[in-house]
């Protein structure tokens, strides 16, 4: 009787348990609808948790500077677990792990780091801040979402600046005006730092980007490469960035301070018509650095600090769907003009490639051809001398 008694016991235990879990499962399900998990934390906090990769495999027509046999390489361009979310109506957070790159090389179990950590403060739609380590403000390219570009990737340099790179470590302040047609952006960070020996002085980097937009505004901190149709975009956009004293054009009698100076202007045009969704970019960049590195510079200054750039990018999406998903084809053209006295860096980049989008950006998948051209062939080094490649992309979001 009591063996009897024991065993209904558990069976209430485990239904009450089944029970328990069903309405998480329950409450959850809201949550799960959208990509990743959210959860809620009394009654002002909040987190979401996303996952986000990207595999790619690549064909080269060379293999390395020492080897112009082709090559083929299948790694993770983006491998990502983020964690955003609120921790009052003011005070937000944002933290990204990051594991890039692996397998590519051959180069596996690369290290996990934190790509962006920063605590954001909205005041207002026309003052909010940003600390910490995040996007780098200054070109529109790199602002644009990694797994919303319009193209399989960004340019591999030139939308980049030189001590700033993707990201960078400091402060922002930003906001939209008149009912977000005008954006601002100051941002305030670490720029190029190290070694005293090699730096003048370590000062910080200042960057400013203003904004316009007449039709549909783009109102976040960050941009899309596309918006698939759902909105009317017409953005006009420039920027500066400044840092005094990063270095020495005299590196070897330390003498000879330079500052780094860039410009950028942009322009995004989106357009959905009853024919399909039309999409134009383009921008031009102009990096200097007092012409340092062509005179008796340190070793260790960046070939970009002196450099004039442009892309063109464009895409046409049909507007109904093809089989299960929808069809969007894209060019893209880059030009580079390295002001380099001692090797001939100068190239253009052209390709043309297609996005099919099972479930918008969270299931998509892409293919790429690229033709890239230098103006003058270094017959020592493999990568100095014109290549093609082909790369496919399967990007998931969840």
């Amino acid at each position: 009787m009591k063996t009897k008694y024991l065993a209904l016991a558990n069976i209430k235990k485990v239904q009450s348990r089944c029970c328990l879990l069903a309405g998480i499962l329950v409450a959850l399900a809201p949550s799960f609808a959208s990509a990743g998990v959210s959860l809620q934390v009394g009654d002002e906090g909040s987190m979401n948790i996303n996952y986000s990769v990207q595999l790619w495999s690549q064909y080269r027509s060379y293999s390395s500077p020492t080897n112009s046999g082709s090559s083929f390489d299948t790694f993770l361009r983006r491998n990502r677990i983020t964690f955003s979310g609120q921790y009052n109506d003011m005070v937000g957070y944002y933290g990204q792990l990051e594991a890039a790159g692996d397998s590519r090389n051959g180069q596996d179990d690369r290290p996990v780091y934190w790509r962006d950590a920063y605590i954001t403060l909205d005041y207002s739609d026309a003052v909010r801040f940003i600390a910490g380590r995040f996007k780098n403000t200054f070109s529109r390219e790199n602002l644009e979402a990694c797994f919303e570009p319009l193209t399989i990737d960004r340019a591999e340099a030139i939308a980049y600046t030189p001590f700033g790179g993707t990201r960078d470590t400091g402060y922002a302040m930003w906001g939209n005006l008149a009912d977000a047609a005008f954006q601002y952006r100051f941002m305030l960070s670490d720029g190029r730092e190290g070694d005293a020996n090699n730096i003048p002085k370590n000062s910080p980097r200042y960057t400013l980007r203003v904004h316009w937009s007449p039709l549909d505004p783009e109102y976040d901190y960050g941009y899309r490469g596309s918006y698939l149709g759902t909105s009317e975009v017409f953005t006009i956009g420039m920027a500066y960035d400044y840092q005094p004293n990063v270095a020495y054009a005299d590196f070897s009698n330390k003498t000879d301070i330079v500052d780094y100076t860039a410009y950028t202007v942009d322009v995004f045009w989106e357009q959905p018509m009853s024919t399909g969704t039309y999409t134009l970019s383009a921008a031009y960049f102009d990096y200097d650095t007092g012409n340092a590195i062509n005179l008796n510079p340190d070793p260790t200054l960046p070939v970009n600090t002196q450099l004039k750039a442009s892309y063109a990018k464009g895409a046409y999406l049909f507007p109904r769907k093809v089989g299960v998903g929808r069809l969007q084809v894209y060019f893209r053209f880059e030009n580079s003009d390295y002001g380099l006295e001692a090797i001939n860096l100068d190239r253009t980049w052209s390709g043309g490639g297609a996005n099919y989008y099972i479930d918008g950006q969270r299931l998509r998948v892409t293919a790429e051809f690229a033709s890239i051209s230098f103006a003058e062939e270094d017959p020592s080094n493999a990568s100095l001398q014109d290549y093609k490649q082909f790369t496919t992309s399967l990007q998931l979001i969840f």
